[in-house]
């Protein structure tokens, strides 16, 4: 049996992934019917929308979605008519981290992913290809055949495919345009690397050969998470390093670059932060750890959940440095945080490090200012009711403002707080916003992206995270 020729596909879930990798397959591959279905009215509608204001914000997306929609890209709520039409179909859902029951704040929620394979068991009439797209613990693939195979159609075969994303936000369009490489994991039959080649000949449209890696179905689930978490590793070794930097009065961005100079280490990833956020490290990891635990291996387990300890100390590390450099107490003082998205270059908030910081300055009875370009008002509010669940939502609008600018969220602050690296925040007029600060005037920057010299010289006292104050 040859290849299938791909000619329709669906994809179940309009989302950070789902979205832009399908619109850019549309854009590549025009000779391909893309549609991208999802059970949200509204989200469907924001990818129609005759304006193209998105549903999400990724750089280079918007371009890629005038391109190709209405010639071979839809985006439609009837998930059934996509199910049915498509040769390939992939299962591009959530998969949060349990929030209740066994493994709860660890294991990976797959109630999207098991609803979205029973659709496709209950409405396809035809053979498909069934590829994971969502981050998904080891050995899911598994769960899904068995759910397709005892409801599947007579005749009907389903072969699984996991081809996980590597997609950076922020550079998603460009990841996907040159990725380092496309992974396709199957299971090791004749029927599933037909079903491999059939994935491969799609992304071979733009992607070069040497680039589409084949592996085992279950090699493939677990390179996902072990990438995620190898990065996040990374991340959370600088940050450790970081602390040792500011006791002793090193200097966390030249240790850091003499590091990265060892061709067996390199530079990237050894940028010192405020933490590490977003929809995929986290989550990976403790879906990581609980793997460990599942497979009685508590020394793994216990090794990875440092990485995410470590996270969380830098994020409350920085927190009390605030504190502790405004005289020990922030109660009543007003304070700017610039940025709430979790990275620049998006207007994604999960796990963003400026919830965990705007939530410990409210329990010190601070008054926060936050101003992001890109994340709207009722994403702020509902993130902030989600860490301080104990607090009215009135109450923390009381102690809570959103401006329009950063200029704006400077005005007459005690601090002023970088939570995330967006570039204007390089290029603010410095001296405008010191000339109506209340004095002493502090800046922390959590993002290592500001010309601490300058600053000085204009009248600030600069604290930057990694940089101990000896010299």
């Amino acid at each position: 049996m040859a290849p299938v020729k791909v000619s329709k596909i669906c994809c179940i879930g309009a989302g950070y992934v789902g979205g832009p990798t399908c619109a850019v397959v549309a854009l590549k591959c025009p000779h391909i019917q893309v549609t991208i279905v999802d059970l949200n009215q509204a989200r469907i509608d924001a990818w129609n929308s005759a304006d193209f204001k998105l549903p999400i914000y990724e750089p280079g997306l918007e371009e890629v979605v005038r391109q190709a929609r209405g010639r071979n890209l839809f985006f439609s709520t009837d998930v059934d008519k996509g199910i049915r039409e498509a040769d390939l179909i992939f299962v591009s859902v959530n998969t949060p981290t349990k929030k209740s029951g066994v493994g709860a704040g660890f294991a990976a929620d797959l109630n999207y992913v098991e609803s979205a394979t029973r659709r496709i068991a209950a409405v396809a009439t035809t053979n498909k290809i069934v590829v994971e797209k969502s981050t998904v613990p080891c050995r899911t693939a598994e769960s899904m055949r068995t759910i397709l195979e005892a409801n599947s159609k007579p005749g009907t075969r389903f072969d699984i495919l996991s081809n996980p994303e590597f997609l950076a936000e922020g550079t998603a369009i460009t990841d996907l345009f040159k990725p380092d490489r496309v992974l396709i994991g199957s299971l090791q039959t004749q029927e599933g690397r037909d079903a491999c080649e059939a994935l491969a000949q799609v992304y071979a449209n733009w992607v070069p050969r040497e680039r589409i890696l084949t592996v085992g179905l279950w090699s493939s689930e677990l390179s996902k998470l072990a990438a995620n978490a190898m990065l996040a590793q990374r991340i959370s070794s600088v940050n450790a390093l970081s602390a040792i930097c500011e006791a002793t009065g090193a200097n966390i961005d030249e240790v850091a670059h003499a590091v990265g100079f060892d061709s067996r280490i390199g530079p990237k990833f050894l940028r010192a932060s405020v933490g590490f956020g977003g929809s995929c490290f986290q989550k990976d990891i403790l879906n990581l750890v609980y793997l460990s635990e599942s497979l009685h291996l508590p020394q793994v387990a216990a090794y990875w959940r440092q990485v995410v300890e470590m996270n969380e100390y830098q994020k409350s590390r920085f927190s009390k440095t605030v504190v502790d450099t405004l005289f020990n107490t922030i109660t009543g003082k007003h304070l700017a945080v610039l940025g709430f998205a979790f990275k620049a270059d998006t207007g994604d908030t999960r796990e963003s490090a400026s919830i965990s910081l705007i939530r410990d300055f409210l329990q010190e009875r601070a008054y926060v200012t936050i101003y992001d370009p890109k994340v709207d008002d009722a994403q702020i509010w509902l993130d902030l009711s989600e860490a301080l669940p104990s607090w009215p939502i009135e109450t923390i609008k009381k102690h809570v403002s959103i401006a329009r600018s950063a200029l704006e969220a400077c005005r007459q602050k005690e601090g002023i707080v970088i939570a995330t690296e967006w570039k204007e925040f390089k290029e603010i007029s410095w001296q405008a916003v010191y000339d109506q600060m209340s004095k002493p005037a502090f800046v922390f920057d959590g993002r290592m992206i500001l010309d601490v010299e300058k600053l000085q010289q204009i009248g600030f006292t600069v604290k930057v995270i990694g940089r101990g104050d000896r010299l």
